[in-house]
């Protein structure tokens, strides 16, 4: 080899590497901007759909409270009973104090005029109950609703109408008042 194309050579293996190609760069860049967008993208979605969630929770919230009354309940307690219960052999009996959950003072004053009645009620419906039935928690609704229904028909108030069955007729409205007696409230009730 002659010195010349050693000097040819020599020039080509000293140039300087061709540059790489920096594309591969920039699809790894452009590959980590798409991702944090997309995580950017995902949090902001999350965020917005639990607000939202939240949101709906608190109108749940609101449309399942009832309004509340523009006066309180009043309560009027009846004295404590003991009921000899309709148990075969009739050795079982009830301790029950009883409260009225009433609308109004003004109903309250009322239905003093008629606590002898009401109360005569009351007896005969516990007295009417077995051990068994008290002691279940669908009993004493059902005692709860009875006594209910009694000092309505005693004090001439409606009772609340339950809905028309499928293919029957709306009953027409009564012309009583409507009932404010609202709950009957246990404050003990003790079987033996």
């Amino acid at each position: 080899m002659s010195a010349a194309a050693a000097a040819a050579t020599a020039p080509e293996a000293a140039a300087p590497a061709k540059p790489k190609s920096r594309k591969l760069l920039y699809i790894l860049l452009g590959v980590v901007v798409m991702g944090l967008l997309a995580a950017g993208g995902a949090l902001y979605l999350l965020k917005k759909n639990t607000a939202d969630d939240e949101l709906y929770d608190d109108e749940e919230i609101v449309e399942s409270t009832p309004a509340r009354p523009e006066t309180p309940p009043v309560f009027l307690p009846l004295e404590n009973m003991v009921v000899n219960l309709a148990d075969p052999g009739g050795n079982r009996f009830v301790q029950i104090g009883i409260s009225l959950q009433i609308q109004d003072k003004k109903t309250g004053e009322e239905m003093q005029a008629y606590m002898p009645s009401i109360r005569s009620s009351v007896l005969l419906l516990i007295s009417q109950r077995t051990s068994e039935e008290l002691l279940q928690l669908a009993g004493k609704e059902k005692l709860a609703n009875d006594i209910v229904a009694n000092i309505s028909r005693i004090m001439g108030y409606r009772l609340p109408e339950a809905a028309p069955v499928k293919g029957e007729q709306p009953k027409r409205k009564s012309q009583l008042p409507p009932n404010p007696v609202q709950a009957v409230l246990f404050s003990s009730f003790i079987v033996q």
